[in-house]
């Protein structure tokens, strides 16, 4: 892949005695040399390179390398012509269509800054977005419901809509790509805003991260280098793509691999392996319930998944046991990884063909990191645990919307304090111990959710499970688990509390368990703890 000939800044050059690179995998660069371009460079790269071959793919349309940087300077143009001007906002509220991927590099292109949210939050959401971002124009889809509409509307944006059907006082997306694109200057500066992504928290509100051209730039070169992506790559993007896994992974790398990617706006098993089989993809990036779900499906020795080459679960720690199964029922190993919005998002991996379960792998190309103590930040020896920091050239170094207290406090030092904590062993694989908000205080012992969850998963009749913290007026805090049954299956909170009492320490065991139909998560399948603590 074309590579320019700019050097990396000093903070990006990783230190060559860190033990992973000893298991560094075969191909893969140490250090790469990252185009000196607004992200679109990658589009335009690939349109010239590959124009004629299918970017994205959808149950009822496509569009080619050629076709989708055209209709992305159009949007440009029209951008423009609307009156958008450098630095002004664009707001996102689609699901994952083609019209999506032209917005988001049309408006990138216009030298606006984007704000993706999810296409099905609620008219409360929607208010407390405009008032954070303060965008100018928003591209909805044509479904969003009249109470969401009519935030929007009285906040005097311009608005266009994509989709089957336009009311007559919003604009059609469709009209507003149909004329000749226009010339456009550069768009920006690499280190300038380009997109506002919310973190998928689950400890409080949502915080606006912002990221610029550099970051996402940098991290798309970086995923495809690991997995060696090319246009051969077919991806499943069921991942959302306003959310900044799905943006890196389903968008913004395949257009740097000039690879093909198959859009679905939903996640449903039945369709998700229909699409694996007749596309023949060779990528597939979810969650770790996407891929529970995908086990539990009764058909699925039925669909031939032989063309997967990755399988790559994350966003939340992914069970042992779970990892076990995919790669006992499918034939396709599943690789673990991280990653956090702040760092867009991805930071670490397995080296393909040596996951190891229960990690999150290695740091990726030019991201070092460090596992310091949670009471005096030094950096503790392999084997014991503490807050894991991360740097490389995909961290923001914008920081949070508007919050310069809450920006230094994240990054200070120039490393980002993930609020994880961490082991790394000798081999500089490293373990995900649990969020430093999440943990557990009892009785004056620290207890980590996750610890308790692999315990659970050990139970035959355990689909889904989480452990929260629950107040205590003697013990400070007591272990909750709450857990979804297999179907069918039969399970009272006794059980759970038994199943626990010789499986951990008397401090770590469960005291209270809860039966319930579903686990809430984010949309992108992350665990929200508050809701079960009951702080939201």
């Amino acid at each position: 892949m074309t590579q320019a000939r700019s050097s990396t800044p000093a903070p990006y050059l990783v230190p060559s005695d860190r033990p992973w690179f000893r298991y560094w995998p075969e191909g893969v660069p140490r250090h790469i040399d990252y185009p000196p371009q607004p992200l679109p460079y990658l589009l335009e790269s690939s349109a010239e390179r590959f124009g004629s071959k299918t970017a994205f793919k959808t149950p009822d349309s496509s569009i080619t390398y050629s076709r989708l940087k055209q209709d992305s300077d159009r949007f440009a143009t029209s951008l423009r012509a609307l009156g958008m001007e450098k630095g002004d906002r664009l707001l996102l509220l689609l699901p994952n269509t083609i019209e999506f991927v032209v917005s988001f590099y049309g408006a990138l292109k216009a030298g606006c800054v984007l704000a993706t949210v999810n296409h099905l939050a609620k008219r409360d959401e929607i208010a407390r977005v405009l008032g954070e971002i303060d965008p100018r124009a928003a591209v909805i889809s044509s479904g969003l419901g009249s109470d969401e509409v009519s935030v929007l509307k009285a906040s005097g944006l311009k608005i266009l809509a994509a989709g089957s059907s336009c009311p007559r006082d919003i604009i059609s997306f469709s009209q507003f790509v149909s004329g000749a694109p226009g010339s456009l200057s550069a768009p920006g500066k690499t280190d300038a805003p380009a997109v506002i992504q919310y973190t998928g928290s689950t400890t409080g509100a949502p915080k606006p991260v912002v990221m610029s051209n550099r970051n996402l730039l940098a991290n798309a070169v970086q995923n495809a280098a690991w997995f060696s992506w090319d246009n051969r790559t077919t991806v499943i993007g069921v991942l959302p793509l306003c959310h900044t896994w799905g943006c890196s992974c389903c968008m913004n790398s395949p257009i740097h691999a000039g690879a093909t990617t198959i859009l679905l706006e939903r996640f449903e098993p039945e369709v998700v392996l229909q699409t694996i089989e007749r596309e023949r993809a060779t990528v597939l990036y979810g969650s770790a319930t996407m891929f529970s779900l995908l086990l539990a499906h009764p058909g699925l020795e039925e669909f031939d998944l032989s063309s997967l080459r990755f399988a790559k679960a994350g966003a939340m720690p992914v069970p042992i046991e779970l990892k076990r199964r995919w790669d006992r029922k499918t034939g396709v190993e599943m690789t673990l990884g991280y990653g956090l919005t702040e760092a867009s998002p991805e930071t670490h991996d397995c080296p393909p063909g040596r996951t190891k379960p229960g990690t999150i792998g290695i740091p990726i190309v030019d991201t070092d990191a460090r596992v310091v103590d949670l009471g005096t930040g030094k950096d503790v020896p392999a084997g014991r645990s503490g807050e894991l920091l991360v740097r490389g050239p995909q961290v923001t170094s914008l920081g949070y919307l508007n919050d310069p207290e809450g920006t230094a406090k994240i990054l200070g030092d120039s490393w980002l304090r993930t609020g994880d904590i961490a082991v790394m062993d000798t081999e500089g694989y490293f373990t995900l111990i649990d969020r430093k908000k999440d943990i557990i205080k009892c009785k004056g012992n620290t207890i980590y959710p996750v610890e308790l969850e692999e315990v659970l998963y050990g139970h035959p009749a355990v689909k889904e499970c989480a452990v929260v913290g629950k107040r205590h007026p003697e013990y400070g805090e007591i272990p909750k688990a709450f857990v979804v049954p297999e179907d069918g299956a039969e399970l009272t909170p006794g059980d759970i509390v038994s199943f626990c009492e010789g499986r951990v320490s008397p401090p770590k065991r469960i005291r209270e368990a809860e039966i319930v139909s579903q686990i809430p998560k984010t949309h992108v399948g992350k665990v929200l703890r508050r809701k079960l603590r009951g702080t939201e």
